[in-house]
C-alpha cells in the first residue's frame, strides 16, 4: 500500500474528511469531525488507527510490525508500519474496523446522517 492508495481508500467510507491539523505533513482523516486514522506523508512509515483495546493488544503480539499508537492513546490506537511486512488485506480491515469503532461512539443523530 502505497500513500496514494491509503488516502483513496480511507476516502472511500462515508462522511470522511481529511485535513492537516497538526503540521504540514500529518494528514489525519475524520468521519463527522473524529479522528479516526493518520499518518506522516512524507515518510508514511506509519499510519495510526483506532483499536479495540483487547483487540489492539492482540494485533500488537501477532504481529512485530503493530506497535502502540505513536504519540497516541497506548490503549486505543495502533501504529501500523507500512514497510509491506503487513497483509494489504489486514491494513484495510484494520483501518475499516478504526473508522466503524469512530461511528459506533458518534451520537445517534450524527450516524443517522451517515446512513
Amino acid at each position: 500500500m502505497n500513500i496514494e492508495s491509503f488516502r483513496e481508500y480511507c476516502l472511500s467510507f462515508k462522511g470522511v474528511t481529511e485535513k492537516f491539523p497538526f503540521d504540514e505533513s500529518t494528514l489525519v482523516f475524520y468521519v463527522q469531525g473524529k479522528m479516526f486514522c493518520l499518518t506522516d506523508v512524507d515518510a508514511f512509515d506509519y499510519i495510526n488507527v483506532k483499536c479495540d483495546p483487547e483487540k489492539a493488544v492482540e494485533l500488537r503480539e501477532r504481529y512485530p510490525a503493530v506497535l502502540p499508537g505513536y504519540h497516541m492513546s497506548k490503549k486505543h490506537w495502533n501504529s501500523l508500519a507500512m514497510d509491506g511486512s503487513l497483509p494489504v488485506d489486514k491494513v484495510r480491515e484494520w483501518i475499516r474496523d478504526s473508522y466503524d469503532l469512530v461511528v459506533a461512539s458518534l451520537p445517534k443523530k450524527l450516524r443517522e446522517e451517515l446512513g
